[in-house]
């Protein structure tokens, strides 16, 4: 839609009257298109990670039908590629409570991955925090749940989903979702913060030659967990279709839909990539606090994070296969009240992404981002802080988008690591 504005430009032409000209004058952003924008990225980032999903599903069935060492190392790269759609969307969070409820299904870590499976003997056997620190539910069929039976005889999607996930209100109780998948796949990372990943055998997936026993039970839970991921995503899916709930929410109300997006950007920016995921291993130099610790794929989780922020500024996605998805944009509308703050924070999201570029590339030819973080490791420190500190000087030109569109207070996830580091380097 065009608004016109009458605009009367006199020129003289030889031997002509007076002329008058009209001019158009581009019209303001709509902001219902914005948001419309916001969902359909958000609409197809699910979408390609659901069947990124699917394709994981298809090479995890190979593992099992043919365990081999060709097949464990396809899986494991299908579990890669399905990070790259599913990363991109977590700038979703923070400001959709639909998808904050949901995303621990999917989505979280740290995990005390003795629940699951069997674990080197420097795990040790039990927490003062977590009874089901070692449970290994892949090798018992009956374990203790706040001082009742469970029966596990069989690896359902209740079982693990309902049953085990956060099993006695413990967060760490991870038993779905990408990183437990992650874990089966590649078993524990027991280098540290020297080189190597987690290196578990194909054989520990062969019922006729099996090694670490319980190998019907370990690819039962793979299949499931599997299968529940795919279940979990069709789900946030639907949420985001033309009739969808967290549509519906973030585009019935203008200003809370913007106050969404910007809180979105502002957390996982700050508190939580920042703070959460970078700073508080960088901290106490912890491999522990990588996010994805067992595969060594940590640079490209954090990268992709930075590149979903980008889409939702600038309002464009490319899918997976190539296609686009593009409108009007938060940038848009920033440039309209304030264009300095949108040329600031702007040059702040490429400097960002050259920050992680340098990251990303320095763990794929130099040593990978545990190894980053590792004590005395000089080099390895300063590219990861400079990343944060990219993402420190980016949320304040996030802040400063809010206050030119006039948005109300919005509070952005915060971090210890950040807001007062004392408290972790004391262990308090």
């Amino acid at each position: 839609m065009w608004k016109w504005n009458v605009t009367l430009r006199r020129f003289s032409l030889a031997g002509a009257a007076a002329l008058y000209c009209i001019y158009p004058a581009a019209a303001e952003t709509n902001v219902k298109l914005v948001l419309q924008t916001y969902a359909d990225i958000a609409l197809a980032s699910y979408e390609d990670s659901h069947r990124a999903a699917q394709g994981l599903k298809a090479a995890v069935d190979t593992l099992l039908g043919a365990p081999t060492q060709e097949s464990l190392e396809a899986a494991r790269g299908a579990w890669i590629t399905a990070r790259v759609p599913y990363q991109q969307s977590e700038v979703l969070r923070f400001g959709n409570a639909i998808v904050d409820d949901w995303e621990g299904k999917v989505n979280a870590w740290p995990l005390d991955e003795g629940l699951i499976d069997y674990v080197a003997a420097e795990y040790g056997t039990e927490s003062e925090e977590n009874p089901l620190y070692a449970a290994n539910v892949i090798a018992n069929r009956r374990i203790k749940i706040a001082g009742k039976r469970v029966d596990a005889s069989k690896i359902t999607k209740d079982l693990i989903g309902k049953t085990l996930q956060e099993a006695g209100g413990v967060e760490a109780n991870v038993a779905t979702g990408y990183h437990a998948i992650e874990f089966l796949l590649w078993g524990q990372d027991t280098n540290g913060t020297g080189p190597g990943k987690g290196n578990r055998p194909a054989t520990d997936f062969d019922v006729k030659a099996c090694t670490g026993g319980n190998c019907d039970r370990r690819g039962e839970y793979l299949r499931t967990a599997t299968n529940l991921l795919i279940d979990d995503l069709a789900w946030i899916v639907k949420q985001w279709g033309e009739k969808g709930e967290a549509r519906k929410k973030v585009t019935a109300n203008e200003k809370n839909g913007l106050v969404a997006i910007f809180t979105g950007l502002g957390s996982l920016s700050y508190g939580e990539l920042a703070g959460e995921r970078m700073k508080l291993g960088l901290l106490i130099h912890d491999p522990e606090e990588e996010h994805d610790c067992f595969s060594d794929n940590t640079h490209n989780s954090h990268f992709y994070d930075l590149v979903g922020m980008r889409n939702v500024y600038f309002g464009t996605y490319k899918r997976v296969d190539g296609t686009v998805i593009a409108g009007p944009s938060p940038s848009d509308l920033v440039k309209e009240k304030a264009p300095q703050a949108d040329t600031e924070l702007r040059a702040r999201l490429d400097a960002s992404l050259a920050a992680f570029t340098a990251l990303k590339d320095r763990a794929e030819t130099v040593e990978a981002y545990d190894q980053m973080i590792g004590e005395g490791n000089k080099q390895g420190n300063a590219v990861v802080q400079a990343a944060i500190d990219a993402l420190l000087d980016q949320t304040k030109s996030i802040e400063r988008a809010v206050a030119a569109l006039k948005l109300k207070a919005i509070q952005f996830e915060g971090s210890e690591s950040l807001d007062d580091p004392s408290k972790v380097m004391s262990g308090k």
